[in-house]
């Protein structure tokens, strides 16, 4: 019942992980208006059709050809991927005709999604660029059936466990962060056995990763974490491969390594049940599981557990599935694109400034 990101969304974040140069919006200048501005963080020039009333009775298909053009003449991109909007697609847009039309010497991929595409899933967005990305050579087509096969789990993982239930959940910010890190540091100090979970989603792993990137050895040398983190540099499309490359060399360069790898930045929804079986294996008595925690099975384990999430409507769900705490982290896609490396995070910096308290 509460708004939700629609699969126009997932399209421009899937064709910034293929490392597209220009991404056109064909519909009104304000569709998708802060995706598209924050994506340009990231390097990613996003434009609009900027269609109008007149445009959605009698069609924008030259609007989208001198629009391609344009994109040429500016910025010489090599990839270039059109997404539909509401606007376009109910009106019936050919995308590919305005394609062939302004024949601009790029790569181009029609993307013809909508916010009610399908059953309104977000990752109906990304099957759709994944689909258009094979018939033009971009990726093949094994990559892309492992890709919608972690999507479909995604969106199970939401429907059942997440914000997409259907009811009406409440915003919550969660439990108070300087509590829960000194809960932490008093496990690690008691000799409890502590896992820090990092089971994050593209490159909001930036900020899940500070978490794990602290000098826990310093709180108590002779009882580390266990580290087990979703950061395979094998598996992805080439930006989230980039991701997991960069994060793993930080921590190294931090003297910190990682116990157990389980997966990829895009396998979050798998990943999570390989780490709960993990903490089962290893006795953990004391867990912080970051990024998307609620796709992992915790009310299957008997263990004192921290979720840290990124969303305040993700609070109550967390809860009621089992979680001891939960500590909710604001604002990370924005806090996070167009970076290369681990930036801070409130719960990181309660874990510091506890630390620092208690001496």
């Amino acid at each position: 019942m509460h708004p939700r990101p629609s699969p126009i969304a997932a399209s421009l974040y899937t064709l910034r992980d293929l490392n597209a140069d220009v991404v056109i919006l064909h519909g009104p200048h304000g569709c998708c208006f802060r995706t598209g501005r924050l994506l340009e963080s990231d390097g990613i020039r996003v434009l609009t059709t900027a269609m109008s009333e007149n445009d959605f009775i009698f069609g924008a298909g030259e609007k989208l050809e001198e629009t391609l053009k344009k994109a040429h003449e500016m910025f010489s991109p090599k990839l270039v991927g059109i997404v539909g909007t509401c606007a376009s697609m109910i009106i019936g847009e050919d995308l590919k005709e305005a394609i062939q039309k302004a024949n601009i010497p790029a790569i181009v991929l029609p993307v013809e999604s909508h916010g009610g595409f399908g059953e309104g899933d977000n990752t109906e967005g990304a099957v759709m660029v994944l689909e258009s990305a094979v018939k033009e050579g971009i990726i093949p087509s094994k990559e892309a059936e492992r890709q919608i096969k972690m999507l479909k789990m995604a969106t199970h993982v939401e429907k059942t466990r997440g914000m997409a239930q259907g009811e009406y959940i409440s915003p919550s910010f969660g439990d108070n962060k300087d509590e829960i890190a000194l809960k932490l540091i008093n496990a690690l100090k008691n000799g409890k056995k502590v896992a820090m979970v990092l089971n994050a989603k593209k490159e909001t792993s930036y900020l899940f990763s500070d978490v794990i990137n602290l000098p826990y050895s310093q709180i108590n040398p002779d009882n580390l974490p266990i580290i087990v983190a979703n950061l395979d540099i094998d598996i992805g499309l080439p930006r989230i491969r980039q991701h997991a490359k960069n994060i793993t060399h930080e921590l190294l360069n931090n003297g910190i390594g990682v116990d157990y790898i389980t997966g990829g930045l895009d396998e979050y929804p798998m990943t999570a049940k390989t780490s709960a079986d993990i903490l089962a294996k290893e006795g953990v008595e004391f867990a912080v599981i970051v990024g998307v925690p609620h796709a992992l099975p915790i009310e299957e384990l008997d263990i004192e557990s921290v979720a840290v999430t990124d969303g305040p409507r993700i609070v109550q769900p967390l809860r009621k599935l089992g979680y001891d705490y939960v500590v909710a982290e604001l604002d990370a896609h924005s806090k996070t694109l167009g970076t290369n490396k681990i930036v801070s995070s409130d719960f990181g910096l309660a874990i510091r400034k506890q630390y620092d308290n208690c001496g």
